[in-house]
């Protein structure tokens, strides 16, 4: 299906972003433990840079985590059950987490236009830099998680019908 290619190929891209943002954040830290104990002189942004790339690589890595089936499951009775049985569970699981989501997505696209707006700062460190790009970033971490769901909805659906996406080989 077009549309779950679609949507998994966005997921694809940002969770290679959030891998690649590992490499910013490990020179962030080398960058303070070298300034602070052989230069004697700890850096005001290394604090803020490292919890914001962190919070970025996880919001821009779970959906591909639920895209490729990283997510925490209990697998006892999923194994034992068919395929259209576990399709139903997590058709009505997906389901029941999508509003949730829609309601999360909303609401962040509303504390990030106002922080923007205001130009929220922080306030956790001497540096205080703006707050609205990480906001945006958890935004945009829900958004492709709430996608990545619907995605998965189809998949189920999909599979409930007997015409499974892996097999026509659209996974």
């Amino acid at each position: 299906m077009r549309l779950i290619n679609f949507i998994e190929s966005l997921t694809l891209r940002a969770g290679w972003l959030g891998a690649v943002l590992i490499f910013p954040l490990i020179g962030a830290l080398v960058y303070e433990v070298f300034s602070r104990y052989v230069l004697d002189r700890p850096t005001l942004w290394a604090f803020e840079i490292s919890y914001m790339v962190m919070g970025a690589i996880f919001m821009l890595g779970m959906a591909n985590a639920l895209r490729v089936g990283q997510h925490v499951s209990v697998d006892i009775l999923s194994l034992q059950m068919g395929a259209r049985s576990n399709a139903l569970i997590r058709l009505v699981g997906y389901a029941l987490f999508l509003p949730v989501l829609a309601w999360l997505v909303w609401e962040l696209s509303k504390y990030a236009l106002a922080a923007f707006e205001s130009q929220e700062r922080s306030g956790r460190s001497a540096w205080n830099p703006v707050i609205w790009p990480v906001f945006t970033v958890w935004f945009a971490g829900f958004l492709l998680l709430a996608l990545q769901v619907v995605a998965e909805l189809l998949k189920s659906l999909a599979t409930l019908q007997g015409r499974a996406p892996e097999a026509e080989g659209e996974s």
